[in-house]
């Protein structure tokens, strides 16, 4: 348990909370006059009282008609919306032995609301840190482990691939990363043998497998729309990998869109949960230079060094010689027609953004890609079910994505109504995770220590 918790007995408005973590163990959190986003359809429930007991949502009604227990603490949210936590499900936390750097990325995904994440590449200590999120003894979102990376150096045989399942199945891994490298040899070894195990794989798409394998294959989920420019551009498949370029850059001008529907077909009869990290493509490879991006608030965040290097990928992306402004322009064009007949075709889609990655600051990431969904021609409420609704399906957690009686207490408070604004997800005034109440203040002082710049 949490051993920095502070109780107030008094009623406050939600941004003047003290600056510390309030539990909710002992009393009851009330919500008073907020708008609520339920997430179970398009709607708000306007002047609401939440009630949240030991991480759970007690009660909820309109103002005055919902008992409230003595010495409660009463958030004044007037005015304010009441949404459920968002997960990212492209996260990275360090693959290293220091626990205190993951613990920093845990307070980047909280600030921003996010109360749920996968990591998408594992170490041994990520179950410990799981473990002690778990327990309390680590403030941090829910956290869905994969295990070290499948890639060509690691698996090098078909039998050291499927070896390698069983013993990340036995550590206690939620899924496996795949990464590039696989053959059509160690692929199947791998995805056989994780049916027989009972662990599902998610990730790249390697070059020599093909985004049509994987899909007979039933990756759980398929990241960063890999291969799938490779599986609609015609003649892709007599070209060798440096031809086409990350996530098929290089070729992404000569994609057929009339290809796509095929495709989704694939993945929703599958059932493959598709997550786009469609920030990572518009912020790197999109045509726009690295000033577009070095300047915004959230670099503070990161070392100096980390940006620098996120320049020169950016550089070396556009000094390419098969680099185009037009061509590049085609990509960002054509992936986002590919996230919109996802959606509008009944392809489950995940919130993802792939950070710390090129311009992908941890937390602040995820209401970038929210904002990119929206340009694919998502509605705000179709994007803000991927990272709800959609997760909660997918994780097979029924008590949680919707706010209702009986649900987990992940919430975030808005100022705004992200449905009429996407943008509103970055004005929190408070996230609360399980048992823990991390106000607008909290939440303000924990970034400021994390400032590197």
């Amino acid at each position: 348990m949490l051993r920095f918790l502070f109780f107030i007995l008094t009623v406050l408005p939600a941004a003047g909370l003290a600056q510390e973590v309030i539990s909710n163990r002992q009393r009851d959190v009330v919500f008073r006059s907020v708008h609520v986003i339920p997430m179970d359809r398009e709607r708000v429930l306007t002047n609401q009282t939440v009630v949240v007991r030991n991480g759970r949502i007690t009660a909820m009604g309109n103002d005055g008609s919902v008992k409230v227990a003595p010495g409660a603490l009463i958030i004044d949210a007037a005015g304010k919306y009441l949404t459920p936590g968002w997960a990212e499900m492209h996260a990275h936390v360090p693959p290293i032995d220091n626990l205190e750097p993951m613990k920093e990325v845990l307070t980047l995904y909280l600030a921003n609301g996010i109360t749920t994440i996968r990591g998408m590449l594992g170490h041994p200590r990520h179950l410990e840190l799981r473990r002690m999120i778990n327990s309390g003894d680590v403030l941090g979102p829910h956290f869905y482990a994969t295990g070290p990376s499948f890639n060509g150096q690691a698996v090098k045989t078909a039998g050291r691939g499927a070896e390698m399942v069983r013993e990340q199945k036995a550590a206690g891994y939620d899924f496996l990363k795949l990464h590039p490298g696989l053959t059509k040899e160690t692929f199947p070894a791998i995805a056989r043998t994780a049916q027989e195990v009972g662990i599902p794989f998610v990730g790249h798409v390697s070059f020599n497998v093909g985004v049509w394998r994987a899909i007979d294959a039933r990756y759980s989920s398929i990241d960063h729309l890999d291969g799938f420019i490779e599986a609609i551009t015609p003649g892709s498949d007599t070209l060798a990998e440096p031809e086409t370029g990350l996530f098929g850059s290089w070729i992404a001008w000569q994609a057929d869109a009339a290809r796509i529907p095929k495709l989704v077909r694939a993945l929703r009869d599958q059932k493959i949960r598709v997550v786009p990290t469609q920030a990572l493509a518009e912020r790197w490879l999109s045509p726009k230079p690295a000033e577009a991006f070095t300047g915004d608030p959230e670099m503070k965040y990161m070392k100096p060094q980390d940006v620098q290097n996120w320049v020169n990928a950016k550089t070396s992306y556009t000094s390419n010689p098969n680099f185009s402004k037009e061509h590049a322009e085609k990509l960002i064009d054509i992936r986002r027609k590919l996230i919109y007949a996802c959606q509008k075709n009944g392809v489950e889609l995940l919130l993802g953004s792939d950070a710390p990655q090129i311009f992908n600051v941890p937390g602040f990431s995820i209401h970038h890609e929210m904002n990119y969904m929206v340009d694919a021609g998502l509605t705000p409420y179709e994007t803000l079910r991927t990272g709800t609704v959609n997760v909660a399906s997918y994780l097979n957690k029924p008590d949680s994505g919707v706010i209702k009686t009986g649900n987990v207490s992940d919430l975030v408070l808005l100022s705004g109504n992200p449905l009429a604004d996407i943008n509103q997800t970055r004005n929190i005034e408070g996230v609360m995770i399980g048992t823990n109440w991390l106000s607008k203040a909290y939440l303000q002082q924990a970034l400021k220590k994390l400032e590197k710049q």
